[in-house]
């Protein structure tokens, strides 16, 4: 009898393979052999799964954007009395990935970021998940600011999504601590709720 794969349970291995490799040597260094032998699976599994390498990366992009959303979502959830203004907060900072733990996931979104600017179907799968979260933080910014207008929640909800994603790079090429950072984005958030 053949052995049942999972290949879902393969996709995500083989996700996994690519975003430590991305992590250690950005996205030149994500090779399909490297993949194979990383996700301890053969080529011919990798390219049963994807039929192209830029397939995969979609894929793993995908798969690295669930990982933040789930933990957005997962941070809302966690307090459900919590105040509109906290759950931006939270919000917030799980998608700047300041914290020491996404420090690997920092460097693998920003190796993204730089591959969607020559890949559109990277590029398109980017502004999917910046359209999904950039909703999020409209809902919260109109629930915890009561602006005059959609406009004015939209408008400021994508200058925290900017400057929370924006942080994440300049953190990265030790341009700003983590605590600097984290204070920029506390600051910004104070004055949004202020008004």
């Amino acid at each position: 009898m053949p052995k049942q794969v999972d290949h879902e349970a393969r996709r995500r291995a083989i996700a996994e393979a690519v975003c430590r490799l991305a992590d250690e040597s950005g996205l030149e260094g994500v090779t399909l052999r490297d993949v194979a032998a990383r996700a301890q699976v053969s080529m011919g599994a990798v390219q049963r799964c994807f039929r192209t390498k830029e397939e995969m990366l979609v894929f793993a992009l995908g798969y690295v954007g669930e990982r933040v959303a789930d933990r957005v979502r997962a941070r809302l959830l966690r307090s459900p009395a919590q105040s509109a203004g906290t759950a931006l907060g939270h919000a917030a900072t799980e998608v700047s990935l300041l914290r020491q733990e996404h420090r690997a996931e920092a460097r693998v979104w920003l190796a993204f970021l730089a591959q969607a600017a020559v890949s559109e179907p990277l590029a398109v799968l980017l502004r999917a998940n910046y359209a999904a979260l950039e909703d999020v933080f409209t809902g919260l910014v109109a629930e915890a600011t009561a602006p005059t207008a959609d406009a004015d929640a939209r408008r400021a909800a994508r200058t925290l999504l900017a400057l929370a994603d924006g942080l994440t790079g300049h953190v990265l090429v030790g341009h700003l601590t983590p605590e600097a950072a984290h204070e920029l984005l506390d600051s910004h958030l104070a004055a949004l709720l202020r008004t």
